[in-house]
């Protein structure tokens, strides 16, 4: 049994609807998963919804309806949107599934029974929306909270905490010793800052079965329930533990599940999360997997955020972005280009429709979509649509866009292995003005020459929609439906020039994005 590369998302809070920063986190984490499959590794890429916590019991009360049947409503509009995406995950984890639940208890009685926890009384001040423990630090210079936290309220009650403190020298050790744990590199660097420049409170774990009832029970003190955030972290060690991985049931001491195979999946490999919710992924996570006698993930790769023409985003004001409406209209490949294209992983990032519509048109309609339309299209018109004999003159540029890629996506650099690609669509572009087939094509003592021209381009599409793949797949698979051939484009190795055998009929050719004019929303 070898180990899986192990992906996931953070698992996001159902008390609302999907909108631009989920889908780009997914997207991110999809890209990664079909490119890591694309090398040859096997890959488990998850992600699923965190569905407990006093906001969700506010809203179902709200609602009328009870805390599950809430959130079985939401969940399936999570997954509707998962599927919109076309994501490759292998499994959607929910924190109100047993499987989860069970996980949690154990991580709560070990760390119990290792002394980690204690008892003791709080005063002071509660944000609900946040549903986070306030300070006197928190307080503004006039003494108020920012707006940021919602109505506050003073709290006198007892709860469980984690001790931290103890554990802030070898993180801090840690993470300069593993100079990759967090990328991008400046996230690692505020990281260490907060560490450096501040004392770790220890972190409130519970919270009274009395005031919210919503949540995980403590298996040692049912008048708690489990801190929401405790509870959440904890879903990306649930998934081995319920695929029977041996490293987690023996640190958790779990018993395996019947009738299921088991996988290799801990450590992570890749958790992708966004930089408001890094403290919890970069402090308190591997706090709590250190606690757990497990070893931490091997990188936390940390997205910026999107605003939408230079403003943060806000349904008050009319000023979102809904990625289903641009999906259903654009196509989702054109959505996914544009996300990944526009925002290199890590900085934040500023949607404008007019940027939307310049890069579908310039780059995916003029460039990609023209280049493989009319090298197929001359294929068809002066060889029946059968490709030529092997020709090499553009094969050293496809090896190089092939290096770039690889090295790219091995790095989180999916913006840069864009920018690869794109140098070989255009290098193709100029290729057909410069060697002019249409001309070739009027003289038939040239008929040799235009089968090298035809070949190179229809090889050069093909490339492409190798090296495309992990992006936009269901674009590489129609490439690859036009050229004839009835694999699917999802090996990187068959980037490798010449795949593309003398006498392949092509199928039919059709535009692969139509020019549309009206705004991106």
């Amino acid at each position: 049994m070898s180990k899986r590369f192990y992906l996931t998302t953070a698992i996001d809070y159902v008390n609302g609807q999907p909108h631009l920063g989920h889908a780009y986190e997914k997207v991110v984490t999809d890209v990664l998963a079909r490119a890591h499959r694309s090398l040859n590794q096997e890959v488990f890429f998850l992600t699923g919804n965190d569905e407990h916590g006093q906001k969700v019991q506010q809203a179902a009360q709200a609602e009328g309806k009870t805390p599950q049947a809430y959130c079985d409503e939401l969940a399936a509009v999570w997954q509707r949107f998962v599927t919109r995406l076309n994501l490759s995950h292998n499994d959607f984890i929910r924190t109100t599934e047993s499987r989860h639940k069970d996980v949690v208890q154990a991580i709560l009685a070990k760390l119990h029974a290792a002394g980690h926890f204690y008892r003791a009384p709080y005063a002071g001040f509660y944000s609900t929306k946040e549903e986070t423990f306030l300070t006197e630090r928190d307080r503004r210079p006039d003494g108020s909270f920012d707006p940021f936290y919602g109505e506050v309220v003073e709290l006198v009650e007892e709860n469980y905490y984690f001790r931290l403190k103890e554990h802030q020298a070898w993180l801090i050790d840690y993470i300069e010793t593993h100079p990759d744990f967090i990328y991008p590199d400046y996230r690692r660097n505020e990281v260490l800052g907060f560490l450096k420049n501040n004392i770790l409170e220890d972190l409130c774990v519970s919270r009274p079965s009395s005031r919210l009832n919503w949540g995980i029970p403590f298996p040692f003190d049912p008048g708690f329930v489990t801190y929401v955030w405790f509870d959440a972290l904890s879903n990306y060690v649930t998934l081995p533990a319920a695929y029977n991985d041996p490293l987690v049931l023996q640190a958790l001491n779990l018993p395996p599940r019947p009738n299921t195979p088991a996988l290799e999946l801990w450590p992570a490999d890749v958790q992708v999360v966004g930089k408001d919710i890094l403290k919890f992924h970069a402090v308190y996570w591997p706090i709590m997997l250190k606690a757990m006698g497990l070893p931490l993930p091997r990188q936390l790769v940390v997205h910026g955020w999107w605003q939408k023409d230079g403003q943060k985003m806000s349904k008050s004001t009319g000023n979102v972005v809904d990625p289903i409406a641009v999906i259903d209209k654009w196509g989702l490949d054109a959505f996914r280009f544009y996300v990944l294209r526009e925002l290199a992983v890590g900085p934040d990032g500023n949607w404008t429709d007019a940027g939307f519509q310049s890069r579908y048109h310039a780059e995916l309609a003029n460039g990609l979509g023209n280049l493989v339309n009319r090298s197929l299209s001359m294929l068809k018109r002066y060889r029946q649509g059968r490709v030529p004999k092997r020709s090499d003159e553009l094969a050293s540029d496809a090896a190089k866009a092939a290096a770039e890629t690889k090295r790219h996506i091995e790095n989180n650099e999916l913006q840069a292995a864009l920018v690869s690609i794109w140098g070989l669509v255009t290098r193709a572009n100029q290729y057909v003005d410069q060697t002019a087939p249409f001309k070739l094509a009027k003289d038939p003592a040239q008929a040799a020459r235009l089968d090298e021209v035809l070949y190179n381009l229809a090889e050069t599409c093909r490339v492409l929609a190798v090296l495309l793949w992990p992006f936009l797949p269901e674009t590489a698979a129609r490439i690859y439906a036009q050229l004839g051939l009835k694999e699917t484009p999802d090996r990187m190795a068959a980037a490798a020039w010449g795949a593309l055998a003398q006498g392949q009929t092509l199928g039919e050719v059709t535009p692969l994005f139509p020019r549309q004019d009206q705004p991106a929303k």
